[in-house]
């Protein structure tokens, strides 16, 4: 079951230049477009242009429709996007929409529409427990291999809602250009693996291993359940080691080891900024974080809370070169959860980045010397413990040890039958 929105987390009050007025007066900033190496990337800080562009993309569709989504809710926002793809179905578009069971509250009767137009829609549900195993945590919508709407957010209203409203903070993109046939081809593996049989654990960690991200300055990345650090992460650690700035801002914070200590170095040698969480709807992801704070502020490391809403973004800056996509700086999404991440390298790019990262810190609360004597108490310290043992020692290793037998992905029908035991 899940906390509730603000997750029972005790936020810090803001300082007086961060008081409560200034957060009543914030708004997310306007869409702003890169032309990079032949590609358009158009990024939407703002949920209802999020949706405007991901509703636009659909309808725009003449020939197919590829989408997966991790979390898809049966509300307005899910509602308004099955049925743009029921419509496009419906004029002749091959639809295929996939989502994840576990992050899921839609059931298959909520996509008996699509269905009846004539398009696919199916599940990931696993052999044991949703709870416990892999996650595939990617978001796209690719139309007509031509364009992609991609980021970090799903398709649940509050994704596209307003702080004031419980909205989550999240980034969204739309891009053109030759990166949209390498996400194509990352689909047709995805829709090849949901349709076969086999072992679902050994077939995900193949297609992880054997895709390759490219060499130019434009990157599709993926991330997936490997024992060691995925091919994300690795990039990720290398443009760390080579950078004199960084900027990263993650929903969720508990890396293992080996990236806290790069962090570390990097906050020790270099200029780096870190935005978190100090809300979220599960309380342990904000706690298991804050059992870092301390180290990562002594290395050297400028942290902040974003304190206007929930945070989602998943966006790293270093350098000239940019991150974003699904993936957190946290153990599932290093090392377990299917992600999509792209990398470009362009310093344009990175400035208009890093200044929306700017634009986040006016409204986040520093992990300064007073955060630490109002909210590091001895109760507070014993939370955080807690949290991080729930994270990393119950979930991320009790899913390893469980994600091992064959599954399989069941298709949705009009008339919805169980799945047969495997």
């Amino acid at each position: 079951m899940r906390a509730p929105c603000d997750g029972g987390v005790v936020n810090a009050p803001l300082s007086a230049a961060h008081d409560s007025e200034t957060l009543s007066d914030y708004r997310d900033p306007d869409p702003f477009e890169v032309e990079a190496h032949g590609h358009t990337f158009r990024f939407y800080p703002r949920g209802k242009d999020r949706i405007e562009a991901l509703i636009d993309v659909i309808e725009s569709a003449k020939e197919t429709l590829n989408c997966f989504y991790f979390e898809y809710a049966e509300d307005d926002a899910g509602a308004r996007v099955r049925d743009a793809l029921t419509e496009a179905a419906k004029r002749g578009v091959a639809v295929k929409l996939y989502i994840d069971a576990f992050g899921s509250m839609a059931e298959p009767p909520f996509f008996e529409s699509l269905v009846e137009a004539g398009g696919t829609f199916s599940r990931f549900e696993s052999k044991f427990s949703k709870r416990f195993l892999i996650r595939n945590h990617q978001k796209m919508c690719i139309a007509d291999n031509a364009r992609v709407m991609a980021g970090g957010f799903n398709i649940t209203s509050e994704y596209f809602d307003t702080a004031a409203n419980d909205g989550w903070k999240d980034l969204g993109v739309k891009i053109t250009g030759p990166l949209v046939q390498r996400y194509t081809d990352w689909f047709a593996c995805i829709d090849e693996w949901i349709n076969s049989d086999g072992s679902e654990y050994r077939k995900i960690r193949e297609m992880v291993r054997d895709w390759d991200p490219g060499d130019g300055p434009v990157q599709l990345i993926m991330g997936g359940p490997t024992s060691v650090t995925s091919e994300w992460a690795r990039a990720f650690k290398r443009d760390i080691s080579g950078a004199d700035r960084i900027d990263a801002v993650t929903a969720y914070f508990a890396p293992p080891r080996s990236m806290r200590q790069v962090l570390r170095r990097a906050g020790r040698r270099k200029k780096l900024r870190m935005i978190l969480a100090s809300k979220s709807d599960f309380a342990v992801t904000v706690l298991a974080a804050r059992l870092h704070y301390r180290s990562m502020v002594k290395s050297g490391i400028r942290l902040f809370e974003y304190q206007p809403s929930k945070l989602h973004m998943k966006l790293m800056v270093l350098d000239d070169i940019c991150h974003f996509g699904s993936g957190n700086l946290d153990m599932r999404s290093v090392r377990l959860n299917l992600e999509i991440m792209v990398r470009v390298e362009d310093a344009e790019m990175a400035a208009k980045l890093r200044a929306l990262i700017d634009d986040m810190e006016e409204v986040s609360r520093p992990v300064d010397k007073s955060w630490f004597q109002q909210y590091a108490g001895f109760t507070d310290r014993l939370r955080w413990y807690v949290s991080s043992f729930m994270l990393r020692f119950v979930d991320y290793n009790l899913s390893r040890k469980l994600n091992l037998g064959p599954t399989r992905l069941k298709n949705a029908s009009r008339h919805h039958p169980e799945p047969a035991d495997e």
